[in-house]
């Protein structure tokens, strides 16, 4: 059984969420393979919230390496997917590629995790229909209008095979659920 985890971002993507991903999988034994649509530096931006103003404010952030490309990307080699926030996904969701990687890991029954803005790439993906889905708050209108029940009341939430969470905010009550997962399907696997 693998235990290589694929990431799914580009430029843009949210540092903080891409980084403790990419250090929570390693701490906990897996390998986190960062997929972008090439093999190249990113610029990461780092989203956050400022006094008086009305919705989050954008900074550049950290350069990433990706390491392999989407048009590389083998789903059989991956135990599961992560989908991270920021603004890749909101471009990143028009790539036919992104959207037949996350179809293939729902059809092979293999966790797809997505927090944030990355559950944007879900909605296109048409997943959310009557699945219960933690996201920021400003893609609640995206879930709903493709079927999907917003909630508000947890951090992250598990529906079946797919696991979301609101913001990096959400990292404890999102990654707690990531393990729970990843540890089942390691068990299973035994």
């Amino acid at each position: 059984m693998s235990h290589k985890i694929l990431i799914i971002t580009g430029d843009a993507g949210e540092s903080f969420e891409i980084l403790y991903a990419s250090h929570r999988l390693i701490e906990a034994g897996y390998e986190p393979v960062i997929a972008a649509p090439s093999v190249k530096r990113m610029n990461l931006v780092i989203h956050d919230f400022e006094p008086g103003w009305d919705t989050y404010v954008e900074r550049p952030g950290y350069l990433v390496e990706s390491q392999i490309a989407f048009s590389d990307v083998r789903t059989d080699e991956y135990e599961a997917v992560l989908f991270p926030g920021g603004r890749a996904p909101e471009y990143l969701r028009n790539d036919p590629r992104v959207i037949e990687i996350t179809h293939e890991f729902h059809q092979a029954k293999k966790y797809i995790f997505a927090i944030c803005h990355g559950v944007q790439i879900l909605v296109t993906a048409g997943l959310v229909d009557q699945k219960q889905i933690a996201c920021y708050e400003h893609v609640k209108f995206e879930v709903e209008s493709c079927g999907g029940i917003y909630v508000s009341s947890d951090e992250a939430i598990q529906d079946g095979m797919i696991v979301t969470g609101k913001t990096w905010q959400s990292h404890p009550e999102f990654y707690r659920l990531v393990f729970k997962c990843l540890g089942k399907r390691e068990a299973v696997s035994v």
